[in-house]
């Protein structure tokens, strides 16, 4: 396969978060800083959304904690794979405590998005789901199509395990869908979603 065909397989990155949030209304969503969180906002602000607007490699650490805090309820993770590369030990700690609720799912466009678009170790032959199996999330896997969004989302709802899902997106520049960038806001208004009192 050429590089030219690789290319041309990726997904369109926020047609597949809008797909992915459309099928999972009840989860609890983290977003990594940057690209993600602008996805995760263009598909529709909701007050279970935890915008990261810095925090880089701490996406995945933060969902772990409130999968556990929140058991009930399917926790993703939706982050880029610069920002997962930063925090990748964190996959270690998720295949230790493996909590049946959380998912991460890596956008992943083989790029630093936020930096100027040099290229990340994914993009020059490190392989993150083969990473995260080999920490121990055995439910690790690729997807490159937005008519694959449902099933991630149906994985997410069942609440079946510890996952970790790799979405091969397109390295085009998005336009910026900006969040709320009030940290406080941000995180009281989710703890008043998990009925907890804002501090």
């Amino acid at each position: 396969m050429t590089g030219d065909a690789i290319i041309d397989k990726r997904a369109d990155r926020r047609a597949f978060v809008s797909a992915l949030l459309a099928g999972t209304p009840d989860a609890l969503v983290v977003s990594g800083l940057g690209s993600a969180s602008y996805d995760v906002f263009a598909a529709g602000d909701r007050d279970s959304n935890y915008y990261l607007w810095g925090a880089m490699g701490g996406a995945a650490a933060i969902g772990l904690g409130l999968a556990l805090a929140q058991p009930d309820k399917p926790v993703v993770v939706i982050t880029g794979d610069g920002e997962q590369l930063m925090g990748i030990g964190t996959l270690g700690t998720i295949a230790v405590k493996q909590p049946k609720n959380l998912t991460i799912v890596v956008l992943d466009n083989g790029h630093f998005g936020e930096t100027g678009m040099q290229r990340s170790h994914s993009g020059l032959g490190a392989d993150l789901v083969v990473i995260a199996k080999g920490f121990g999330i055995a439910e690790a896997w690729s997807v490159d199509r937005v008519d694959q969004a449902p099933d991630v989302a149906r994985r997410i709802n069942a609440r079946e395990g510890a996952a970790f899902v790799q979405v091969l997106i397109e390295a085009g520049e998005t336009p910026r869908v900006l969040p709320p960038r009030d940290g406080p806001f941000i995180k009281n208004r989710f703890r008043s979603a998990l009925g907890l009192a804002p501090f």
